[in-house]
């Protein structure tokens, strides 16, 4: 865990999220595991929407505390499209405010920055629908504040867990819609049900990258999040499926498994913008050795590699490592011990401690013929059945 990250007092102006935990339904959890993903409406309500439409809109005009004294390269922003991976900097002074936002895509992992971005992504009622599909114990990785002006790029067919490894493989995101998303301003395509799919590892050629080698038949990709079908291999693979257009309005949360192929088209439009905010979260007794946080003082574990200890317990408990929240969002990893494991008992299966029907033991018979012959295998009735 971090030892020596000071923590900062949360803020204490954000607007309440609905009190009320939320309740996943049987339907909505099967539709997860059959589609890949699963769209939750209104999970986060319209002040708090407001709150981070006013943050993008100050980030992108270079408003922002943490931006002062910084300046961003003068570019053809009309040629480069938008460059993929920013840093918290500010757009030249002499630009209008629509060529200002115009400098901004995405921005990796701010809550390691940026108090608002580590209380969205320790939501508690995203965490509620985690806690259930991919709980009980839940860690947060990865934050990624997307803009996409009008105009911007999409990103071509990929799987998450291709970037963001997992062990065994929990990956989840939750994409925050804070614009209405359309097929015009560049809404997530899914090939439903591809969830089932193996991750497609990438060419030997290719440094970076994690994929399911160890199946037999599995052929290599290239091109992975290319827009243009025909440089991503990918498409080959997601051609096989229906493919969704999943549109979302504001206060909407899209959860997606790590295996599930999705995609998203260029902007369109000449007005709108189309700003999510995504985290990204496995299991939190999953391994990884994603996402080492250098400046944090959580770097990875020179002989596991293990990076378990860069991310925040959100919900549960773990025997692996975890890290604190560095602003003080309220989380796990902030519980006492004996909180958390009190906490964890609640997911425990207590039918270890019952002795009847074929929960119990018995002296194995070689020559068993029929499972419900007691008498032919000399198992007295209401014992176990050997196993």
């Amino acid at each position: 865990m971090y030892q020596d990250v000071a923590l900062v007092l949360p803020n204490q102006s954000h607007p309440a999220p609905n009190p009320d935990r939320y309740r996943v339904s049987v339907d909505e959890y099967i539709r997860f595991r059959q589609s890949g993903f699963l769209v939750v409406p209104g999970l986060v309500n319209p002040a708090e929407i407001t709150e981070l439409k006013q943050h993008t809109e100050n980030l992108m005009q270079g408003k922002l505390p943490e931006q002062r004294g910084t300046s961003m390269a003068s570019r053809y922003v009309s040629k480069d499209h938008g460059v993929t991976v920013q840093a918290l900097e500010s757009p030249p002074e002499n630009l209008s405010p629509l060529e200002k936002a115009a400098f901004f895509l995405r921005i990796h992992m701010l809550h390691r920055r940026l108090e608002l971005h580590e209380y969205y992504m320790l939501h508690p009622r995203v965490l509620d629908v985690l806690e259930v599909i991919i709980g009980p114990d839940v860690l947060a990785m990865q934050t990624m504040l997307f803009l996409k002006p009008p105009g911007k790029p999409g990103q071509g067919w990929h799987q998450d867990s291709y970037y963001i490894p997992t062990h065994p493989d929990t990956l989840c995101g939750a994409w925050i819609a804070i614009d209405e998303c359309d097929e015009q301003n560049g809404a997530m395509w899914f090939a439903k049900g591809s969830n089932t799919e193996p991750v497609y590892p990438p060419c030997p050629e290719i440094d970076y990258g994690f994929g399911d080698k160890l199946v037999s038949d599995i052929k290599w990709v290239k091109g992975v999040s290319d827009p243009h079908d025909d440089n991503n291999t990918l498409s080959t693979v997601a051609n096989k499926y229906d493919q969704l257009l999943v549109s979302a309005r504001p206060g909407d949360v899209v959860f997606f498994g790590g295996h599930v192929l999705h995609r998203s088209k260029k902007n369109f439009t000449s007005d709108r913008f189309r700003r999510s905010f995504v985290s990204h979260y496995c299991n939190a007794r999953s391994f990884t050795q994603w996402g080492a946080d250098e400046h944090g003082g959580a770097v990875a574990d020179p002989v596991t590699g293990i990076t378990n200890a860069s991310h925040i317990l959100a919900r549960g408990d773990t025997h692996l490592p975890f890290g604190l929240p560095r602003f003080g969002s309220n989380c796990s990893a902030l519980h006492e011990k004996a909180q958390r494991s009190k906490e964890n008992k609640n997911a425990q299966r207590m039918i270890a401690s019952m002795n009847n029907g074929l929960l119990g033991c018995a002296i194995a018979d070689p020559f068993l013929k029929d499972d419900d012959d007691h008498e032919a295998v000399g198992i007295k009735p209401g014992a176990g059945a050997g196993y």
